[in-house]
């Protein structure tokens, strides 16, 4: 996983300053802080209202919104399992349970070594192909417990 910096005010501030100027600059400045800081601060948000002349609300609910922002830091790996209707259709939920239970996080939750965070996601087009996951964005398909067991032992 890339290095990230520790939060500080005043280089978020930069950050925002730098993007202030976009058309629908919400996203690119959330962006931008998730890849200096590894997330997206709490403290960050009343700087991005204020730069945009949103309300705080407006740019929690976009950050909120989103899957791929994080609010806390999140894990060394992000394994994101697909909970759509095609992958629920061949045993997704019991291998989400199998999969969180074993991690012993819930959704959004990173392990207590910082590893793995586990986060749902509701299609990543491998339809025919479930259940399927991204681990660190590499698609994972057809999977059961032991393959991501397999594929967290390899990435680790």
């Amino acid at each position: 996983m890339p290095y990230h910096e520790p939060f500080d005010l005043g280089r978020a501030r930069e950050i925002i300053a730098d993007l202030a100027h976009l058309e629908g600059a919400t996203l690119p400045m959330l962006h931008a802080l998730q890849r200096a800081f590894g997330h997206v601060p709490d403290a960050a948000v009343p700087l991005v209202a204020e730069a945009l002349n949103m309300s705080r609300a407006e740019v929690h609910g976009c950050l909120t919104f989103y899957h791929d922002f994080h609010r806390q830091p999140a894990g060394r790996h992000v394994l994101k399992l697909c909970r759509a209707e095609a992958c629920q259709s061949v045993g997704a939920d019991r291998l989400h349970a199998q999969v969180l239970a074993e991690l012993g996080v819930d959704w959004h939750g990173t392990t207590t070594d910082g590893r793995v965070t586990a986060e749902p996601v509701f299609c990543l087009g491998l339809c025919a192909c479930g259940p399927a996951a991204l681990l660190d964005d590499a698609p994972l398909a057809r999977l059961d417990a032991d393959a991501v067991r397999a594929a967290l032992a390899e990435a680790a």
